[in-house]
């Protein structure tokens, strides 16, 4: 039976999807199958964005007023939401980013330690 991931865990990951979604949303309006794909792609398709994880993650962004979504046409000429980056959102991207990059910086000097 696979054991259920820790809170922290989660939050973690659930922090990390909503850190790529806001920069995809900086390039621009998507919908959710392009922030999956851009996200997929981006990686070399290590991450794979499950629609069950996606969504979720979108909705949180829009109640925390960091993305807003509207309606449009998609390249299949399909009715799609699209989502956009807000001002607070692109703040919020600064703000992870930098809390990100010294999460990362923190845990290569544990893994990779100075040598005397």
């Amino acid at each position: 039976m696979p054991k259920r991931q820790s809170p922290i865990q989660s939050e973690m990951l659930q922090g990390t999807l909503d850190m790529m979604v806001l920069k995809i949303l900086l390039l621009g309006p998507a919908h959710g199958h392009t922030i999956a794909h851009a996200i997929e792609h981006g990686s070399d398709d290590v991450l794979q964005v499950e629609h069950g994880s996606l969504y979720p993650a979108l909705h949180r962004l829009e109640d925390r007023g960091w993305v807003a979504s509207f309606w449009g046409t998609s390249e299949n000429n399909r009715r799609a939401k699209y989502y956009r980056l807000t001002p607070l959102g692109r703040n919020q991207l600064t703000a992870q980013t930098k809390r990100w990059e010294q999460l990362v910086r923190a845990i290569g000097r544990v893994l990779r330690p100075a040598e005397d």
